[in-house]
C-alpha cells in the first residue's frame, strides 16, 4: 500500500471546565496480563480522526500484551482531559497518550501524573512552550513547516489566486493555532501574492457549528474561492456546506469556478466528496501510524528500554527508524495527498 502513496512535490520539498460524566471507554485488551495499563486520550469523542489513532494504539498494545483503554471529554474544552487524566492516574495507569486541548492548562495535573510514574507522550498535538510537563511528544508531521506546506497546497489547487477562508477547530487547539500562524506568514511570499485569507473562523470541532461557520462564510463572501479546514470535523461540514449551496466547482450554482474545500480529513468520511467532484483533492498523514509509534514510545519507556532524549534513535517495526528531536518530539511523516486516483486504496 505505501508504494500508492502520493506526495505532494512542495511538501518533500518543504520537508527538511472539567466534565462530570466521561465519555464510554473502550474495553481493555483481552491480551493483557502483565499489569502495564496504557490509556489514550483524546480531544474528544466522536471524531473519527482519534479513532484512526486509537487502532494503531491498540494494535501496539495488543502486540505487547498491555492492557489498553481510551476515554475521552465530550467536548474539547482546554480543561476539560484534566478530570479523566486523575482519574486514570488514581487507578494506577502506567502511561497516558494524550491529544492535548491546551498548551497549558494541563501542566499541573500531568506534573502531579508524572511524580506518581506515570509517563505522558502526547500525539498528535502537543504542549507546545510547555514540552517539560511530558515525556516525549509524537506529531504528525513537522509543525514547524506544515503551515507553509498547507498554503501551497491549497494554492496548487486554486491556481495561486483567490480570497479564502481557514475553518478550524477550537481557539485553544495548540496544532491549529501553530497552523495558522505559519500560514499567514507564509502568505508573505510574493509567490502567495493573489491569494487572500479573508477569514478564520471556528467551528469547536462539533459537526453542527462547523457546518453554521461554512455556511456563514459562503454567505459573508460571496466571492469566497475555497474553504481551507484542517481538521477532520471541519472538512467534511464544509464540503457538506458547498454541496447543499451547489457552489463547489462545477457546482449548479457555482460562480467563477467555484469554492473549493480542501484540508486534513480522512478517506473514508472525505470518499463520496472526492469521488463525487465536491472536493479536488484533501491531506492527511496515516493517523493509526501515528497512534501506532507514540504506543511503541510509551510501552518502550514504561518497560525501561527507552530513555527519551533528543538525538536517541529508536527502530519501530512496520514504520522503520525515527530519532527524537528537540524536546523530545518525535515525527511520523508528512501529508499524503488523497485524490480520486488513489482514494480507493485505503480505509480510515
Amino acid at each position: 500500500m505505501r508504494n500508492a502513496l502520493v506526495w505532494i512535490a512542495v511538501g518533500l520539498l518543504l520537508w527538511g471546565c472539567e466534565k462530570r460524566e466521561p465519555a464510554a471507554a473502550a474495553s481493555p485488551s483481552s491480551s493483557a496480563s502483565s499489569g502495564r495499563r496504557i490509556v489514550y486520550i483524546p480531544k474528544n469523542s466522536g471524531n473519527p480522526y482519534f479513532d484512526s489513532v486509537t487502532a494503531g494504539i491498540r494494535k501496539l498494545c495488543d502486540e505487547r500484551g498491555i492492557e489498553f483503554l481510551t476515554i475521552a471529554p465530550a467536548t474539547p474544552e482546554a480543561t476539560s482531559q484534566i478530570p479523566f487524566i486523575k482519574d486514570q492516574v488514581q487507578q494506577g495507569v502506567s502511561a497516558i497518550i494524550l491529544s492535548p486541548n491546551s498548551v497549558d492548562a494541563l501542566n499541573s495535573v500531568l506534573d502531579n501524573a508524572r511524580a506518581r510514574g506515570v509517563r505522558i507522550v502526547t500525539v498528535d498535538a502537543d504542549l507546545t512552550g510547555n514540552e517539560s510537563h511530558r515525556d516525549a511528544g509524537v506529531l504528525p508531521a513537522d509543525f514547524d513547516k506544515l503551515g507553509a506546506w498547507q498554503i501551497e497546497f491549497l494554492g496548487s489547487l486554486i491556481g495561486y489566486e483567490g480570497k479564502f477562508a481557514i475553518l478550524s477547530a477550537t481557539t485553544d487547539a495548540p496544532n491549529q493555532n501553530r497552523w495558522i500562524r505559519d500560514m499567514k506568514e507564509a502568505l508573505r511570499d510574493p509567490k502567495y501574492a493573489k491569494m487572500q485569507l479573508v477569514e478564520v473562523v471556528y467551528g469547536d470541532d462539533k459537526p453542527q457549528k462547523s457546518r453554521t461557520e461554512a455556511e456563514g462564510l459562503l454567505t459573508k463572501h460571496p466571492d469566497l474561492r475555497a474553504i481551507i479546514a484542517p481538521t477532520t470535523v471541519g472538512v467534511e461540514q464544509a464540503a457538506r456546506a458547498v454541496e447543499a449551496a451547489g457552489v463547489y466547482p462545477g457546482g449548479p450554482n457555482a460562480r467563477g469556478k467555484g469554492v473549493v474545500v480542501t484540508g486534513f480529513g480522512t478517506p473514508n468520511q472525505m470518499r463520496r466528496y472526492v469521488q463525487e467532484r465536491i472536493v479536488p483533492a484533501f491531506a492527511l498523514w496515516v493517523p493509526s501510524d501515528m497512534g501506532y509509534l507514540s504506543a511503541f514510545i510509551a510501552a518502550e519507556l514504561i518497560e525501561g528500554r527507552l530513555k527519551a532524549e533528543p538525538g536517541t534513535r529508536v527502530d519501530v517495526p512496520g514504520l522503520g527508524a525515527r530519532q527524537f528531536g528537540p524536546h523530545n518530539v518525535v515525527i511520523t511523516g508528512p501529508p499524503m495527498i488523497f485524490t480520486r486516483e488513489n482514494i480507493d486504496q485505503y480505509r480510515f
